[in-house]
């Protein structure tokens, strides 16, 4: 079973769309494919994010989604690794390990200073596996939110 990786155009969108979607529902919203087709296709319309699809045997099975940000003190590039999802038959496969380096190799060729990611307190897999990787936790800062809709 090999995983190919590639970069996602508009083209793709049909094959991402679905993906969004069961992303959003494991983190509790309910099913909307409008929302989903209508969020990624905007991103990648705008070029407001990059898309990896990964891919076995020619069908989809997983995404990331990186989103452009900048360290204004150290004056540079940074991606934030902000959806990660495999969908359940092909986990245990690589899949998100190949997403992780392909996202880790876009990154480095877009000269960026690192990558960050966020992930639940209790999502002790993921966690173990971008620890696996390399990716070191990064307390130094107190996270705050300020929300603005209801």
């Amino acid at each position: 079973m090999t995983v190919s990786i590639h970069r996602a155009g508009i083209d793709d969108l049909d094959a991402v769309a679905p993906l969004f979607d069961l992303y959003r529902q494991f983190y509790g919203k309910a099913a909307d494919a409008a929302i989903a087709r209508d969020f990624v296709g905007e991103r990648l319309r705008r070029g407001e994010s990059v898309v990896l699809l990964a891919r076995i045997d020619g069908e989809t099975v997983g995404f990331t989604q990186l989103f452009p940000s900048f360290s204004s003190v150290s004056a540079g590039r940074v991606w934030v690794l902000n959806d990660l999802y495999v969908v359940a038959e092909a986990r245990r496969h690589g899949v998100a390990k190949a997403l992780l380096q392909a996202a880790a190799d876009f990154a480095r060729g877009e000269g960026a200073l690192r990558l960050e990611l966020e992930t639940n307190h209790d999502n002790a897999s993921a966690q173990a596996l971008y620890r696996h990787l390399g990716w070191e936790a990064h307390d130094d800062t107190l996270r705050f939110r300020l929300p603005l809709t209801a």
